[in-house]
């Protein structure tokens, strides 16, 4: 993330990727707000990861470098705001809820011609007063930086519905449970399960968005049952991941 390109403005604007296109790392000087409408989006930066399927949209400061990743066909909403300008009061990136009503505010605006027109500018005041109410939600997957518990993260990863325990884990990285639970709560932030709860909802998001039948998307995910696995997402999503994608 450390080669980027500099866009000082970020754009007001609608645009549609096809499902696994990409928005190389840059960096703007404004904030940043991304939606997708339909599909769902993933922003990386050296911090971590974000995923937001339609009821949730990512918050990205200014001066943030990311990238955008595209999955299932992608509706994208980008509202850019002034860097004097702070709805959220947070200089990190964030996951927002999407009210319906701030979804057609942030489709109406991004759809618009962009303009200082009066019924632009009061557009504009509701939609910033709707960022301000918005629920903020725990929907980081933050990247380590110890190379050991790195280790660990890639392996889960790449699988998973890897379901070893920590202490089987730390026999193949030649670590203590003890040491790597200590890793994931310095570290992290978060414990292990938690952890692992968070990877296995961003790759849930991907594949619904790709249209991955829910069966498949739970035992691809690792999680014991179709039934544990809706409970888990709704409880994330407020909504069944069967409704997901509609």
């Amino acid at each position: 993330m450390t080669e980027a390109r500099h866009t000082p403005v970020a754009p007001t604007r609608t645009q549609r990727l096809e499902s696994g296109a990409e928005i190389d790392a840059h960096r703007h000087d404004d904030h940043q707000i991304v939606y997708a409408g339909r599909g769902a989006l993933s922003v990386t930066t050296s911090a971590g990861c974000w995923v937001a399927p339609a009821t949730r949209a990512i918050w990205i400061p200014a001066h943030t470098v990311h990238a955008h990743q595209a999955h299932g066909d992608l509706e994208l909403h980008l509202v850019g705001l002034p860097a004097r300008e702070n709805p959220l009061r947070r200089d990190t990136p964030a996951v927002l809820a999407v009210s319906p009503l701030l979804r057609e505010l942030i489709i109406a605006y991004t759809r618009t011609e962009d303009d200082d027109s009066p019924e632009r500018l009061r557009l504009r005041a509701v939609l910033l007063d709707q960022l301000r109410i918005s629920v903020q939600q725990p929907l980081h997957l933050p990247t380590p930086g110890n190379p050991l518990l790195r280790t660990v993260c890639d392996l889960l990863r790449s699988d998973p519905s890897d379901n070893r325990t920590l202490a089987e884990l730390g026999r193949e990285v030649g670590s203590s449970s003890r040491t790597l639970s200590r890793l994931f709560s310095d570290d992290l932030g978060m414990t292990f399960p938690q952890w692992r709860t968070q990877l296995r909802l961003h790759r849930a998001l991907v594949l619904l968005a790709e249209r991955t039948p829910v069966t498949k998307v739970a035992n691809q995910c690792g999680w014991s049952s179709t039934s544990a696995f809706i409970d888990v997402f709704r409880r994330a999503f407020g909504h069944t991941p069967g409704t997901h994608s509609r």
